[in-house]
């Protein structure tokens, strides 16, 4: 049966509440990077604000950021961090219309199923829930966001240690079910050291048998691959023909790796200033509509307070973005709900199974 995307329902603004409510306030930026005082922090959700007049929708949003108000009537939606001098930012605390901000959080709630509260914590599950049927809804999903959609994948370095994991992944890259990769320098070590290798911190990826001085292993890759000056040429010089990178390279898809204070080597692309790594995984989540963070506690919780529940197609429509956290502890799935990410969904399971049997459900292995 093919995927079909819930139908969204845009709030009504001839009812009286909002047809009548005041347009929303702002104030103008009076130093860079510090938003006036009673800034509108977003959400994940659809949020409109009346504007001389007219109701309009932020279209790139994120959470815990502040809404720009341009002089070309658009509405930006800005890190506080990013802000500028002289730009005009929302006001309000409210979000039913009051203030002239109305955060829809039902948009695709079939009808009769709403409910009175805008922003609750829901759908924590345990390794215990049957996961049978988010498997076929998403193996549903990918095949229909191939073609029309952009997923993007967010990945701890666990898949690198397994080598079906790693061919389950190169599967997916290859035929099309990827468009953008986020991790941090582990993921990409360990899987150009399996790739060259064939081991992963010294360890075969298959036979887990430890290898003579195999804890030099991925500081060799580190070091090889900064000779060469880049991930793209480490794989041309070396003649690197499988494994999560190799598919990436060869398919032209982009990734960011962010960096962290624990980082070896680290590889060149991997981005040591934290802000910049931020925009620029921002950059690819406002592409997707289609998330999937695996195995990797602080990328996932990043990715989602980045991620709206909603995006538009080409023709201006509303339709939603999927998130999905994968994780075989139940913390990293509860941390991540805690954190207000509502609309994700979560699968308490090893990840490298996970991957294996969605490759497997798309007929890729």
């Amino acid at each position: 049966m093919a995927f079909s995307y819930p139908i969204y329902r845009a709030p009504d603004f001839s009812a009286p509440a909002l047809a009548n409510a005041p347009d929303a306030r702002w104030a103008a930026v009076e130093k860079d990077g510090v938003a006036p005082e009673g800034f509108h922090s977003t959400s994940m959700y659809p949020e409109y604000f009346k504007l001389d007049g007219v109701w309009r929708l932020a279209e790139k949003s994120r959470m815990d950021s502040s809404v720009v108000w341009d002089g070309d009537g658009s509405l930006r939606v800005v890190e506080n961090r990013n802000l500028r001098r002289g730009e005009r930012v929302i006001l309000g605390r409210t979000e039913r219309g009051e203030e002239g901000i109305y955060l829809h959080s039902h948009g695709f709630d079939a009808p009769g199923t709403e409910n009175d509260d805008q922003f609750v914590f829901r759908q924590g599950r345990s390794r215990e829930t049957s996961y049978a049927r988010d498997y076929d809804r998403l193996i549903e999903l990918l095949r229909a966001e191939r073609e029309e959609g952009n997923i993007l994948w967010v990945m701890g370095p666990a898949f690198a240690f397994d080598r079906d994991a790693r061919y389950a992944m190169q599967r997916l890259v290859e035929e099309g079910y990827a468009h953008g990769l986020m991790a941090g320098n582990a993921l990409a070590t360990h899987d150009l050291e399996g790739a060259l290798l064939h081991t992963a911190l010294g360890q075969d990826i298959y036979t887990q048998q430890s290898v003579p001085n195999g804890h030099y292993n991925h500081l060799d890759i580190c070091n090889r691959v900064r000779a060469s000056g880049s991930i793209p040429q480490f794989i041309e010089d070396y003649g690197i023909s499988n494994g999560i990178l190799y598919s990436v390279v060869k398919k032209s898809i982009p990734f960011v790796l962010a960096g962290s204070i624990r980082d070896d080597g680290p590889l060149p692309e991997v981005m040591g200033n934290a802000y910049e790594a931020q925009s620029a995984m921002r950059a690819l989540v406002e592409k997707a509509s289609t998330v999937i963070c695996m195995a990797t506690m602080l990328h996932t919780i990043a990715t989602g307070n980045m991620t709206p529940s909603f995006c538009l197609r080409p023709d201006g429509s509303v339709r939603p973005v999927y998130f999905y956290c994968v994780d075989a502890d139940e913390f990293v799935t509860g941390k991540l709900i805690d954190r207000g990410s509502l609309s994700a969904t979560t699968i308490v399971t090893n990840v490298q199974d996970f991957i294996c049997i969605v490759a497997k459900g798309l007929g890729l292995m």
